[in-house]
């Protein structure tokens, strides 16, 4: 990581942001000229953004993310803390062994809380808590138990979020893309073009929604605080089922 200590005092803070929707908000971030953080096990891939190695499953990791962070900020700081990160894993009521349904909670749920807790207190009015929630963050499908427990989840988190934070001005929003182009759903369908073609038939425009549309999403949400609380689907206007 770039050891040079941040000049601004807005910051992007975004989880997962190594590809697909997080590395596009980094990009959209700096581009505002926010000092972006990107916490992921990988680097990200934008140019200017101060990637730290983060294990969203391991908390001491995240401490020492975390860390490096805090020692950059002097005082009450305009954040955007952006929780993209998340775990997918093909599995169901009936076979979801406890050690990984823990495992997708750690990441989808745990780190959230972690990350929230630490960086609260450093905000400043005009911050956001913006979770990058799933279609799923309202039904469910066969087949995806764990991220459909987690991102149930997230709703809840986010809600609670919202009332906890009453008269601090920080907003939080829940935004949930449907299928999107991202590395995480081609691992999650192994790379099937008939099925990614089938996925993406499944809204008006008859094609997957772009990272670039999501991230763009965020931004326009961290900078709305009427925006409070809320859910905002990003999904091309899904077919009803």
């Amino acid at each position: 990581m770039n050891s040079e200590k941040p000049s601004t005092t807005q910051l992007a803070i975004i989880t997962g942001a190594s590809a697909g929707i997080g590395a596009a908000a980094a990009a959209n971030f700096l581009n505002l000229n926010y000092t972006v953080y990107a916490l992921a096990r990988r680097t990200c891939p934008i140019p200017g953004v101060l990637s730290l190695a983060c294990d969203l499953s391991d908390s001491g990791s995240i401490e020492l993310a975390l860390n490096q962070i805090l020692s950059n900020i002097d005082g009450p700081t305009e954040i955007a803390l952006i929780h993209n990160a998340s775990q997918m894993q093909k599995d169901s009521t009936e076979a979801c062994e406890d050690t990984a349904l823990r495992e997708v909670l750690e990441t989808n749920v745990v780190a959230i809380n972690h990350l929230n807790r630490r960086l609260i207190p450093h905000m400043s009015s005009g911050s956001s808590i913006l979770y990058v929630g799933s279609t799923l963050s309202e039904k469910a499908v066969a087949g995806s138990f764990s991220y459909v427990v987690s991102k149930h989840a997230q709703l809840g988190i986010m809600r609670a979020t919202c009332q906890d934070l009453m008269g601090r001005g920080i907003h939080t929003a829940l935004i949930c893309p449907g299928f999107t182009d991202t590395e995480m759903l081609r691992t999650h369908i192994k790379g099937d073009v008939a099925v990614l073609e089938s996925i993406g038939s499944m809204n008006a425009f008859n094609r997957l929604v772009r990272p670039e549309e999501i991230a763009q999403g965020l931004v326009f949400c961290h900078a709305n605080p009427a925006i409070n609380g809320s859910v905002f689907h990003l999904n091309l206007g899904q077919k009803e089922s």
